[in-house]
């Protein structure tokens, strides 16, 4: 993920799924299906993601339209601070965004009005901070990372590939790349380019980043939003002036959105 510019190192290294008993499912019915292809019960099994078996009903949705929220001033005022020759120009468009947003019609429209403007807001925030303004596709210097987990079987590495971070949210790591391409519909592990050359897949894998890791949390505050994607680097003072960074963003859109921010706004 990126700091002012410099794409860095990032890695939320998912959490191991305790007590499971099958990898990619094949559940007995009275089993959840997790968006990870476990087999159990509980919220991390029939919670986000839930693939299959007793999932827990998904909250109802409000009657928000995310594209009113979302203009085309808007989305340009992000883009247009960025340098004319950046790569991103011409390839994120809210059109794209939009298309992706079909895929993900819980994005931004869960709660009340303000809940979801809030939620707008912070999106928008750090994929301003990650790509600069729109700028970056790829991580700089990306290739020269190792972002392979290779104790992670159920999503092992293509050693041609490289899985460092690419897209709006620059995702980043096999094992975000494998089940985001299984749940978007490309291969991620043998072709992790896609993501920097397909604007629509780019969008999708940040909405379902968002959506699996940064969505379950957004309630507690901006500041779990920061440690849901980048907070091994940034929280709890390993880089306080990157909190700051994502903080302004949100602050700055939520002024723009005209909705409050919210308490706990650092990590």
């Amino acid at each position: 993920m990126k700091t002012f510019g410099i794409l860095i190192v990032i890695g939320v290294l998912l959490a191991g799924i305790p007590n499971s008993i099958a990898q990619n499912c094949g559940c007995s019915p009275d089993l959840c299906c997790s968006q990870y292809g476990f087999c159990g019960l509980g919220e991390e099994y029939c919670g986000t993601g839930c693939r299959g078996g007793p999932c827990f009903l998904a909250p109802p949705t409000n009657n928000v339209d995310v594209g009113s929220i979302v203009t085309d001033a808007f989305f340009s005022g992000i883009v247009d601070q960025s340098d004319a020759g950046c790569d991103g120009r011409g390839f994120y468009t809210r059109a794209a965004f939009l298309e992706a947003l079909g895929h993900y019609p819980e994005f931004g429209r869960v709660g009340s009005e303000e809940d979801s403007r809030r939620e707008i807001a912070a999106f928008f925030a750090h994929v301003t901070h990650e790509t600069g303004h729109f700028c970056y596709i790829e991580e700089i210097n990306g290739s020269s990372g190792d972002y392979c987990e290779e104790e992670n079987t159920e999503y092992p590495c293509n050693p041609d590939k490289d899985y460092y971070g690419r897209g709006p949210i620059q995702l980043s790591w096999n094992f975000n790349y494998g089940p985001a391409g299984i749940s978007i519909g490309f291969d991620g592990l043998n072709n992790p380019e896609i993501v920097a050359t397909d604007p629509v897949i780019s969008f999708r894998t940040a909405l379902w980043y968002w959506m699996n890791n940064v969505r379950p949390v957004i309630g507690q505050g901006f500041g779990a939003t920061i440690r849901a994607i980048n907070g091994p680097l940034e929280c709890d003072g390993g880089n306080p002036a990157t909190v700051s960074s994502r903080v302004q963003y949100y602050t700055q859109y939520c002024n723009q959105l005209e909705v409050a921010t919210g308490d706990n706004l650092r990590c």
